[in-house]
């Protein structure tokens, strides 16, 4: 079964070929119920439709942004009295290209703008609006009076932005910023999928049939029982799938609402804050940083070195420079480099992005490496079901023409031998419809959808279903340091000035260090902190002072503040020339400024980053008595020792410098060396609570945790050791890991533990080199968008919710919305736990398959009856089916999942410890109730007229109970006490407590229709002690020792092997 499985059912959990997708499509037979059975699976014509779209789409906004360059080149070119012609023929092109109407460029002086428009205040219409900047309309914008124009026209100030009170009225005016979706579906659709069940088709009509045969043999109503109990079972099924998969569906439909939730920084009623991305309106005055996705089409308002990355619309790779002579921003694109404002002149589906939307989720998600793999297993079981079943029926057929012949009656039939033929048929159909495990892989669905939710009430959001099944595979973390592993809560702890070393204390940081430095130097401190930065500080709306940005940049700001500092007065006192924020290849940031008049300089450029960086690019330093002076190699020495000597006591460590410009020739770009060195800065931020047992948990579950970091490595060993990450394995630098060669790295990289100082690439170096030399399943987290290449490689993606770009995260398979290890770990055990839940619901279906299709085939041979009838076999379906998923899929998990190594990337999905169990409780339950069947009636002294009917009710009723306590048998596959945990999983009781009881219901007041007679207390006692049995007969199978399955399980160096199977027992 494993080869059969793993040459035709088996995909990449992330990015699968079409060739493995559709193969496995091929492969697939005996279905049911496609309409259900393949409603989480992506529909691959669908999606190729969709591609095409898009491409034709994308095709055709390159074209016009060719277009709009060529257009603007020919202009400058020509005759300013031809200029409008020439306008017009272009922009025509233009409207063509984007089928949208002229703008009021191009309209006569006539034009009037629409009633409602003037009645709402505003001066320009939506369309007209969305056009400009869609057509990088230059004219149209010149109409307008450039930027400045279109906001009065949108009413709203460039200061204060937009008032909240406004949002509705505009975007009643202007439209929502949300995309057109597909209407859910309702819960009459899932019932009318459920209904498609081909089976079940062919029962509805044997019942109908049964029913007219049965009233005009046995009359009415006695006749139509059989056929009506049919039908109502039906119904039943029917309606308990159809309530499941609606569930299922409203759970995708939450996490799908919370995916496309993002956060944007605005300014409205005169402050910066964060909203909605939905709530977005025209007028918004929206903040853009490195990693950002432009969140709706705009303009530029202000920034400095904005770099867009158009290639999500028109596919050209080159990233584009937008700035006040080419202001105009596309939604969906992202922000490659550089910052700025912008004002937002159209939402939702009059952006381009808002279009392309359509064509992006057309065809679903990819299908999971479970749901393929138990498609394979039941397809298998399926085959196996198919000719059990006609195999049955013929002999059922059989031996009931041998009776006829030997009792020479073959030429005599009537309405009761036809109705014994449609029996015979029905019994068929009702082997088929439990011998297909049609609810195997949507048991897999149903599990992930239970996971995810439970796992964005604890913080961490799955993009991507495979992840959560993928997660507790992993066999090797890369986390990130800072805010993953610390609080991301950073203070300034130390600083070294003037040659001095200071710690610093809440509320005496002025008092300390303001006497220690000449007033020149501490005002230039206080400047550099104010001015090279990449946060806000803005008042909240209780009037206090709130810092927005990154939490390093925030720490130092809070440090100016405290020193007493004003960054009003900074800002206002020296110009901004030009920015280079921070990225983490570069490592610094560094700033321009114009000073102000009569000073013998005319530009001062400040740049802060890691430490060893600055320091090279330093030449002088400032002295103890406040005078720069060369840095000589004694003082770089001594520098050296204080940067070491903060990252040893954990410190994050940053240097500030500044260099004066003298003229105007380097006035147009940041210079890179020559600077003076002013201050040494130390960052305390903690560990977070509970991250050195988190660890402690991964190394005890077979995981190794690895720390990647662009920190300094003294630092990175430090916060490492007190985790419990770096023990005896290495800590290197990212320079040196990327001069190795590749035989040193496949020698080193098992023993790393921390690299230091790395850059992106080092770290999607690193996790290529584990997945596809060492066969590793990694998880790798990140936060920046040049970490978009190492989410997208491994094979789980974690970006952090609070400190990461939004490019991040729109590469990642799960968010970790508060960026704390802990829940790394956690979604890590729900993944392990889904991997488990699955198996036991397998171990459970299998059992009951085996056990009726083998019941009904030998009674059927040696009898020429079937023991449980077509509404008995159709509860024992739904028992096992929906049922036994809820009950068994949707178990939460338990330490012991943690004590257990990490599940291997060629593992056997039915182990031999599965098989065991199968085998033992099928051969008991078999026995037992082929005993019953031709022994029973002596065994329970059983006689009367209704012997037969009151035995068959008692193998039906010993039948289910043997399914209850064997569910409670499989909620631990190797572990003897099955009880642990149980009555804390209240879906698993809910869902028993509901068996018992329908089945006393279905025995005691339903005999008519379930063919069934009320038992006796004695007997009730007999039918649920054989049930019982099967728990005394689990834990003999659990000491039978079963050789483990072969798998690579990677572990720290000196960790030994954990146990596994019957040794966990």
């Amino acid at each position: 079964m494993e080869k059969y499985l793993r040459e035709n059912f088996n995909v990449q959990p992330k990015n699968p070929s079409e060739a493995a997708l559709r193969r496995w499509r091929s492969a697939v037979s005996v279905v049911k119920n496609p309409r259900r059975r393949f409603r989480m699976v992506a529909n691959l014509a669908q999606r190729a439709d969709a591609e095409q779209k898009r491409k034709k789409l994308q095709e055709k906004i390159r074209v016009a942004l060719y277009v709009q360059k060529a257009a603007l080149h020919f202009i400058n070119g020509i005759h300013t009295t031809s200029l409008s012609l020439t306008f017009l023929a272009i922009h025509s092109l233009f409207c063509y290209i984007f089928s949208f109407p002229h703008t009021a460029g191009s309209r006569g002086g006539g034009y009037m703008l629409p009633k409602e428009i003037q009645e709402a205040g505003f001066g320009i219409e939506p369309d007209e609006l969305a056009s400009i900047v869609r057509s990088h309309d230059t004219k149209c914008l010149e109409h307008h009076e450039g930027v400045e124009g279109v906001a009065r026209d949108v009413r709203v100030s460039l200061q204060e932005g937009v008032n909240s009170l406004d949002v509705q009225h505009r975007q009643n005016i202007y439209g929502s910023n949300r995309h057109t979706e597909k209407p859910p579906r309702s819960f009459w659709m899932f019932v009318w999928d459920a209904m498609q069940d081909l089976t079940l088709i062919i029962l509805m009509v044997c019942a109908l049939v049964s029913v007219g045969i049965g009233i005009l043999t046995e009359g009415w109503p006695k006749g139509m029982y059989d056929g009506v109990g049919i039908i109502l079972c039906i119904i039943l099924v029917v309606f308990v799938t159809s309530i499941s998969d609606y569930k299922q569906s409203l759970q995708f439909k939450d996490l799908d609402k919370e995916k496309k939730n993002v956060s944007i920084h605005v300014t409205r009623d005169g402050r910066r804050q964060k909203v909605s991305i939905h709530d977005l309106v025209v007028g918004d005055i929206v903040h853009l940083s490195i990693g950002d996705i432009v969140p709706a089409d705009g303009l530029f308002l202000s920034g400095f070195g904005l770099l867009i990355d158009e290639s999500s619309l028109s596919g050209e790779s080159e990233a584009v420079n937008v700035d006040q002579q080419k202001p105009f921003l596309l939604s969906g694109t992202t922000v490659q480099d550089g910052s700025a404002k912008m004002l937002v002149t159209s939402v939702g589906m009059r952006t381009e992005w808002g279009r392309l939307m359509d064509t992006l989720n057309e065809g679903g998600d990819d299908e999971t490496p479970l749901q393929v793999k138990l498609n394979g297993v039941a397809t298998i079981i399926g085959k196996i079901g198919l000719g059990f079943a006609l195999l049955t029926f013929l002999v059922l057929t059989g031996r009931f023409l041998w009776e006829k012949i030997a009792h020479h009656e073959i030429t005599k039939w009537s309405l009761n031998d036809a109705s014994n033929l449609l029996n015979f048929f029905a019994t068929a159909v009702i082997i088929i419809v439990v011998a297909v495990p049609e609810g195997l892989p949507l048991a897999v669905t149903l599990s992930l959808a239970f996971a995810m939710k439970k796992l964005m009430n604890d913080k961490a959001l799955v993009r991507h279903l495979s992840a959560c099944e993928t997660m507790g595979s992993a066999g090797c973390i890369c986390t990130d340091k800072t805010g993953t592993l610390t609080t991301n809560h950073m203070v300034v702890d130390k600083i070294w000035i003037c040659g001095q070393t200071r710690a610093i204390k809440s509320g005496n940081s002025e008092n300390v260090l303001k006497p220690l430095v000449a007033e020149q130097i501490f005002d230039l401190l206080l400047q550099s902190i104010f001015q090279n930065t990449g946060s806000e500080i803005v008042k909240a709306q209780d009037g206090k002072n709130k810092i927005m940005g990154t939490p390093t940049e925030s720490a130092l700001l809070e440090f100016g503040l405290l020193l007493g500092g004003d960054s009003k007065f900074y800002n206002d006192k020296y110009k901004m020339v030009k920015v280079e924020p921070f990225n983490s290849i570069k490592k610094k940031m560094s700033v321009l400024v114009a000073l102000p008049e009569g000073t013998n300089n005319k530009y001062r450029a400040f740049c802060k980053g890691a430490s060893e960086i600055v320091v090279k690019m330093c030449d002088k330093v400032v002295n103890a008595d406040g005078k720069v002076v060369n840095l000589n190699e004694q003082q770089r020495n001594s520098t050296t020792e204080v940067i070491n000597g903060f990252a040893s006591e954990a410190l994050r460590t940053l240097c500030i410098a500044f260099k004066d410009i003298e003229g105007s020739s380097e006035g147009d770009s940041i210079p890179e060396d020559k600077y003076t060195l002013i201050a040494i800065i130390g960052i305390k931020d903690p560990v977070r609570p509970g991250v050195k047992e988190a660890v402690k948990t991964c190394l005890e579950a077979g995981i190794t945790v690895r720390m990647v970091t662009g920190d300094n490595i003294n630092t990175a060993k430090a916060i490492a050791r007190e985790c419990g990450i770096l023990t005896d394995g290495i800590a290197i630098e990212g320079p040196d890991f990327r001069n190795k060669t590749r035989q040193e790295m496949e020698e080193i990289i098992p023993k790393i533990q921390v690299m230091a100082r790395s850059l992106p690439l080092d770290k999607h170096t690193l996790v290529t080199h584990l997945r596809n030399d060492l066969n590793e399943i990694v998880a790798v987290t990140g936060d920046g968008t040049n970490d978009a290449p190492a989410l997208h490689e491994a094979d789980i993606g974690l970006a952090m919710g609070i400190a990461g770009t939004e490019v991040a995260k729109e590469n990642a398979d799960v968010i970790v919305m508060d960026d704390n290890f802990t829940t790394i770990v956690n979604v890590t055990r729900w993944g392990r736990a889904v991997y488990i839940n699955i198996q036991k619901f397998v171990q459970f279906q299998l059992t009951v398959n085996v056990v009726a299709l083998m019941l009904n085939f030998v009674s059927a041979c040696v009898s020429g009856s079937a023991p449980l009838t077509a509404v008995q076999m159709l509860w024992v379906n739904m028992i096992m089916d929906t049922l036994g998923a809820l009950a068994l899929a949707t178990e939460p998990p338990h330490d012991g999942l943690m004590k257990r190594p990490p599940i291997g990337r060629n593992a056997k999905f039915i182990t031999r410890v599965m098989w065991r169990n199968i085998i033992g409780q099928s051969i008991y339950q078999i026995i037992v109730l082929l005993v019953l069947k031709f022994r029973g009636e002596q065994i329970l002294k059983l006689n009367g007229p209704d012997a037969t009917l009151v035995l068959n009710t008692v193998i039906f009723n010993t039948f289910v109970f043997c399914q209850v306590f064997n569910e409670i048998n499989s909620r631990d596959m190797e572990k003897i006490n099955v009880f642990q945990g149980m009555f804390s999983s209240w879906v698993f009781l809910i869902v028993m407590a509901a068996t018992i009881c329908f089945q006393a219901i279905i025995v005691q007041y339903l005999g008519a229709f379930a063919q069934t007679v009320p038992l006796s207390r004695e007997l009730w006692l007999a039918s649920v002690m054989i049930g019982v049995v099967s728990l005394v007969v689990a834990v003999v199978l659990k000491c039978i020792p079963v050789p483990s399955s072969s798998y690579v399980a990677t572990h720290h160096d000196g960790y030994e092997q954990l146990p596994t199977g019957p040794e966990l027992a």
